[in-house]
Order: C-alpha cells, then structure tokens, then sequence
C-alpha cells in the first residue's frame, strides 16, 4: 500500500484531472487519499499551492512515459502519434469524459492569477516539447521542424482534448489525432 504522502498526490492528480485545481479542496484531497488532514501540511508544508506544483510536475513526468511507452511500441512514429491520440479517446469514453490532461486543466485555470502553478505548467510543456522534438529528430526530420510538429501535436491534443470533453464525443480527438499523424508522415516524406 502507498504511503500517505504518495496516496495525497495519487489522489490530487486524479482530482485535478477531473475537476481542475480550482474545483478542488483541501478536505476533499485528503479524505480522497485516506489521509488526516494535518498530514497535507507535514509533506507539504506550502499547502495547496506547493502540492499543486508537485502534482503537476509529477503528472507531466507520468504522461511523458506513457507517451514513450506507447510511441515505443508503434512501428514508426507517425503511427505512434496516432495511437496516442486513439488512447486519449478511449480513456475519454471509459471515463465518461471526466479524464483529461490535468496539465492544461490547471493551465487554463491559473496561468493568470498564480505564477507558481503557471510556470510548473510551463516547465511540464516544455519537456514535452523538448521530448516529442528529439523523437521526431531520430527519426530523420530536421530540428526545426521537429520543434514544430512537437507544438503543433501537443496544441492538438490538448484542444482535442477541451472538445471532446465539451461535446462529449471523442470525435475530436480522432480527427486530430488523424491531423497529427498526416503532418507526422508528410515531414518524414519530405525529409527523405
């Protein structure tokens, strides 16, 4: 079983992920994690703001794996992106669209009115960035447009993402996800 520290941020990344940062309290995260609520305090002695940055920064290392494990797995990277995206939509439809990226939740949420959260934020995209990039490098597309596609796939996830969730339909997310592996296999065309 988890320790009480790791079951308080277990339990937050799922909140977050559903209902946001906002939308969730200190109560609720404890009684979530089976937790008293003085030990939110003990491990994080920031309260709400410092376990929001850990939750976030914890979460986008968690997504970025399930990313190289999926894309790992794929038989190119074009297909990898697709099956991604495929994934994404699945999790949207088991969940009853209530599971989403919990990064551009709280992004969307706090990036005006809380620096600490907003740059947490910044640093998870960042990595993912710098990580979809180097994929796309080692496969044979030039750094530059690497870089590009790394922003333009993450801004399609994450929109695809907001729609599906508003139109409770995972048709967004397979549209784009079909628009991301099309830019994916034209780069590699062209690089050839």
């Amino acid at each position: 079983m988890a320790g009480t520290r790791e079951r308080i941020v277990d339990s937050s990344a799922e909140l977050f992920r559903r209902q946001g940062y906002t939308g969730t309290g200190v109560k609720q995260i404890v009684t979530a994690a089976s937790a008293p609520f003085g030990s939110l305090y003990h491990f994080f002695p920031g309260g709400k703001e410092q376990l929001g940055e850990e939750v976030l920064r914890w979460s986008g290392q968690m997504y970025l794996q399930l990313f190289v494990t999926v894309a790992g797995e794929a038989p190119d990277v074009a297909t990898g992106v697709e099956r991604f995206f495929a994934g994404a939509a699945e999790t949207l439809e088991e969940t009853g669209y209530a599971d989403a990226c919990p990064i551009a939740t709280v992004a969307l949420e706090v990036a005006s009115t809380n620096e600490p959260l907003r740059q947490a934020t910044a640093d998870v995209f960042d990595s993912w960035i710098a990580a979809a990039t180097d994929w796309f490098a080692a496969a044979g597309i030039p750094r530059e447009r690497s870089r590009e596609l790394a922003l333009h796939i993450i801004a399609a996830l994450e929109g695809a993402f907001v729609f599906s969730r508003a139109l409770r339909s995972t048709e967004p997310m397979h549209v784009a996800g079909a628009a991301a592996a099309a830019a994916v296999r034209e780069a590699l065309c062209t690089s050839s």
